[in-house]
This record gives C-alpha cells, sequence and structure tokens, in this order.
C-alpha cells in the first residue's frame, strides 16, 4: 500500500526543482506524491520552505503552522519540514515547532527519503516526478551563490556557488524531452557564473549549445541572470540559435550608483544601461525582463528619481519589485533601515503604476502580429497559452477562443487581435504548420540582420569618402529561398554615380542572398 504524500512547495522556482527531484526520489519507494494540495486525507506532510525575505518567511511560517495541528491531532503521520528557511533557522524553528517531525536542510533529499523509507535511494537528479504541466520544466545548473550582494541572504542558504557538469546536466535535459518536455526553463542563483567553479571560465553557451541539440526541446529559457561579468558571447548564441528564446531574465535592483555600490553588485549604472543597449541592438524583440528593490537603506528621493526615470525610459517588457526587507546575516542588515515602510510602499506603487503602462503600451503594438504559441491549458472559454517571449506563471498570456482546435502541449501560430496590460487576445492563423512557419520566421529575421549588418558596411566602406550628391536608392533584399519574397527594406543615400552599380545583382554567397537596387 502506498504511503500518501502532500509536497507543499513555497517560494521560487528553485525550490520547486528540490520538490521535483525529492518527489522523483519517493516515487521510486513506497510513496504516491501529491503537490500542493488542500486536503487533509495524507500520510506525511512535506513543507518545501522559502527564506529570502520577511514576506516569503512569514508565508512558511503559516503554512507550518496550518498543518501543525493536524500532526498534533494524529491526523497525519509525520509532518516534515525543510528548505531554506530551515537552512538559517533551524534551531529556532524546532523549538517554536514542536509539532514538526523532522525538519532538513536545503538540499538534503536523500536525507529525507531515508528518513520516510527503510530502504536507502541513491540521488539520482535524472529521477524526477514533473509538479508542472508536462511539456515544460525547470533545469537547474548551479547551487548557492558567490555575489554576496549586501541585502540577499542566499549564500549564507545555499552556500557558496556550485556548478552542476553539463554531461550531467544535458542527461537530465534528455530523460526530461523523452518524458515529453518541450521547453527547458534553465535557473540557477546566478546562471551567467556557470561553470566558472568547475572549468575555470563561464561555460553556459557551451552548455545551452548542448541543450539546443537535443532532440524533443524546443524552447529553451534563461532566466536569473546577472549583469555583472555578462557572458556576451551569449548575444550571439540568442540571436542566432532558433531554440534559445529571445528572453532573458535579468535583476538589476537599481540604477543609482551609490545605491548599487552599497549593494555590493559590483557594476554601475552606466554600465547596466550599455549592456542592455548591446542587447537590444542585437536583437531588438528581445524581451527584457527584471526586479528592482525599492526603500534601500539610505535610498533619497533623487535616488528614487533615478530609477523612476530608468524605468520610464527603458521600458522593460517585464518588471517586477520589491520594497526593501532587512535579513540577518546580510551586511545591509546593519545599516540604518530609514525609509519608512509607508514611504517604501509608496515608492513600490509608482513604479508598478508606471510598469503596467509601460505593459499596456508594448501589449497594444502586438495586435495584428502573428507570433508562435504554446498552449499550456484550457481554462473557461479559453485555451491559455505563451509566446517564446513569456516565462509561465509571470509573465503576459496568450488567450484563444476555446472552439479553436489547439490542445495542451502543443504549438499554434497565433495572431493577436486584442490587448491588456497582461493577457493577449488572439485566434489561430490559418497558414503554416507552426513549427516550420516559427522556424521559418526566426530564420528569416536572423538573416536579415546577417544583410543589414553586411550592406551597411558595405556602403560605409565604399561611398564614405564620397562628397558628391546623389539622389536616394532604395534597396531591397531578398532571400533565393524566399523566391524572391521581400523581407526588408532600407533607404540609403548614396553617392557617386559613375562607380555605383544601379544595375548590377551583388551576391554576398555568405548569406545566400541578392541585393537589388532601384532609384525611387
Amino acid at each position: 500500500m502506498s504511503i500518501k504524500v502532500n509536497l507543499v512547495t513555497l517560494g521560487c522556482s528553485k525550490n520547486l526543482v528540490d520538490s521535483e527531484h525529492l518527489a522523483g526520489l519517493l516515487g521510486k519507494g513506497s510513496f504516491k506524491v501529491t503537490f500542493d494540495s488542500s486536503d487533509t486525507d495524507f500520510d506525511v506532510v512535506i513543507v518545501n520552505t522559502c527564506g529570502f525575505i520577511g514576506d516569503a518567511k512569514e508565508e512558511s511560517v503559516d503554512t507550518v503552522l496550518q498543518f501543525a495541528h493536524l500532526r498534533k491531532s494524529n491526523r497525519i503521520k509525520k509532518l516534515i519540514v525543510f528548505g531554506c528557511l530551515v537552512q538559517r533557522y533551524a534551531k529556532e524553528l524546532a523549538e517554536e515547532l514542536p509539532e514538526v517531525d523532522k525538519f532538513f536542510g536545503a538540499n538534503d533529499y536523500e536525507k529525507i527519503a531515508e528518513y520516510l523509507s527503510e530502504e536507502l535511494i541513491p540521488q539520482n537528479k535524472t529521477l524526477r516526478q514533473l509538479s508542472t504541466l508536462p511539456h515544460y520544466a525547470y533545469l537547474k545548473i548551479s547551487e548557492g551563490c558567490d555575489r554576496f550582494c549586501s541585502f540577499c541572504a542566499i549564500p549564507y542558504i545555499r552556500g557558496r556557488h556550485v556548478s552542476e557538469p553539463i554531461e550531467s546536466l544535458v542527461e537530465q535535459a534528455r530523460v526530461l524531452a523523452l518524458q515529453g518536455v518541450k521547453e527547458l526553463i534553465v535557473v540557477a542563483q546566478d546562471t551567467t557564473n556557470y561553470g566558472k567553479d568547475i572549468y575555470g571560465e563561464c561555460r553556459l553557451v557551451e552548455l545551452l549549445k548542448a541543450l539546443a541539440a537535443i532532440d524533443g526541446i524546443e524552447w529553451i529559457r534563461l532566466q536569473y541572470s546577472y549583469p555583472n561579468d555578462f557572458p556576451f558571447e551569449l548575444i550571439d548564441l540568442m540571436k542566432n540559435e532558433p531554440k534559445i528564446c529571445r528572453y532573458i531574465d535579468m535583476p538589476l535592483q537599481h540604477i543609482d550608483d551609490r545605491v548599487l555600490h552599497s549593494m555590493n553588485r559590483h557594476i554601475t549604472g552606466k554600465e547596466i544601461r550599455t549592456l542592455i543597449d548591446r542587447l537590444r541592438e542585437a536583437m531588438p524583440d528581445i524581451c527584457l525582463r527584471t526586479t528592482l528593490i525599492v526603500g534601500y537603506p539610505g535610498e533619497t528621493q533623487e535616488e528614487f528619481e533615478e530609477l523612476k526615470k530608468f524605468v520610464e525610459e527603458t521600458k522593460f517588457d517585464r518588471l517586477g519589485a520589491f520594497t526593501y526587507s532587512a535579513e540577518e546575516g546580510t551586511a545591509a542588515y546593519n545599516l540604518p533601515d530609514d525609509v519608512a515602510e509607508e514611504e517604501k510602499q509608496h515608492r513600490l506603487d509608482t513604479i508598478i503604476d508606471i510598469q503596467q503602462r509601460i505593459s499596456y503600451d508594448l501589449n497594444q503594438k502586438k495586435i495584428g502580429k502573428t507570433y508562435k504559441v504554446l498552449i499550456d491549458r484550457s481554462e473557461g472559454e479559453y485555451w491559455v497559452g505563451r509566446t517564446e517571449y513569456d516565462s509561465p506563471e509571470v509573465d503576459n498570456e496568450v488567450l484563444i477562443p476555446i472552439e479553436q482546435k489547439a490542445e495542451p502541449g502543443s504549438f499554434v501560430m497565433a495572431k493577436i487581435n486584442a490587448a491588456e496590460e497582461f493577457d493577449l487576445y488572439a485566434d489561430i492563423a490559418e497558414e503554416g504548420n507552426p513549427d516550420e512557419q516559427s522556424a521559418k520566421e526566426k530564420n528569416s529575421e536572423r538573416l536579415t540582420e546577417d544583410i543589414l549588418e553586411v550592406l551597411e558596411a558595405f556602403v560605409e566602406s565604399d561611398y564614405k569618402n564620397q562628397t558628391k550628391d546623389y539622389p536616394d536608392y532604395t534597396i531591397t533584399v531578398y532571400t533565393t529561398k524566399d523566391h524572391g519574397e521581400n523581407i526588408a527594406e532600407w533607404d540609403y543615400t548614396l553617392k557617386n554615380p559613375e562607380t555605383f552599380p544601379i544595375d548590377a545583382d551583388v551576391v554576398m554567397e555568405n548569406v545566400y542572398s541578392h541585393i537589388s537596387y532601384s532609384k525611387d
């Protein structure tokens, strides 16, 4: 007979991966695991806690207390608590919560399994019982963090940065693909620091290339990147590899130099702006998600105004913000928390209001455009899906009338017909196979960028020293694969009519294209 386990996960997606690994281990024994159930008919309840900020700690304690009365009355046989909160406050929790049978740290999968089973279950990271929808999964590529930002307790909870070897991650991803996973969401405390501890240098690009080679994986999404020491070769990979979503989650926290220095972020506001410019210059359609902290100790009104202006000017596609919360053991904990809670909330509301307007305006520009959409689920009158520019649960959703042909886990081409701040309304497009059409569109788009780069260099090198005026010409670029279908046009003012080949075709073999010139 199976032992019924309710595994409740609080906090971030990294905690979710931990719970999934634990469920995989328990599933090899005599355990039947259910995730996040509100029912009380279980033998064992396991709570995976979060200890990142004050609100998260409070939620963790409240959740444990909800189950403590069930354990006290023997309605459940075991109550187990593990995760980040225990990692920091094991002694205090044990004193305050005697109803809990056992406390475990953040990575104690085997110890929990051993405690709940007579059989020793070896840790195998390919063993996972997914709690997400079956077509996407999180892939945690490293544990811990070496950044030691002044406000953050993660290095003290999770320890120093430790990368998982590429071979192990590829094997985990292959198993997930065989299970039907189509989208990998790459997570860590710091994804852009991946590999430095075991290879001596960042190997994130090498890892992503290996993941992109796995059959069945169609989208790879990157979260929790860090702006300092950003691996710029990643930009080229995102630009040229169709499986890598043009989406990057990069918590920036602030833009004012004094605040960034106090936060121990090792980056300046100018460097942040330069990085954003490089990303958008290479990929104008890239989706940038960030998070910010308001009310950090000593944050003046002037510094907040700079942050506000930065949000207004940068127009992030997605943005989350939090009020500062003092965390024991961190460098900032000893700083005077001198911004009143009321003022913190006011600043938070101001940033959120600005971002809502930006989100609405950006979504309005999507009306009339067609996107490849991954269908997540049905809900009421709609199929609910996402584009490559949207992470599950936190970003935009695409709503398609339920009577149109789709199914969870499938890709469709959808044309946006209406938009709100966080929802896009669409109809399934008639033409084209989703996978083939999406690949064609993305390859054409990236080919166009390559052509433009070469073309600009061509014009610049041949004509920049000429002074004689000449009428404007339209330069039309088309690919032979598309049978002459135009994919882009640019206007240039060109010089020196004696040498300019008006009637000639210029063949650029490296982009397999023709350029034709015609007078306006």
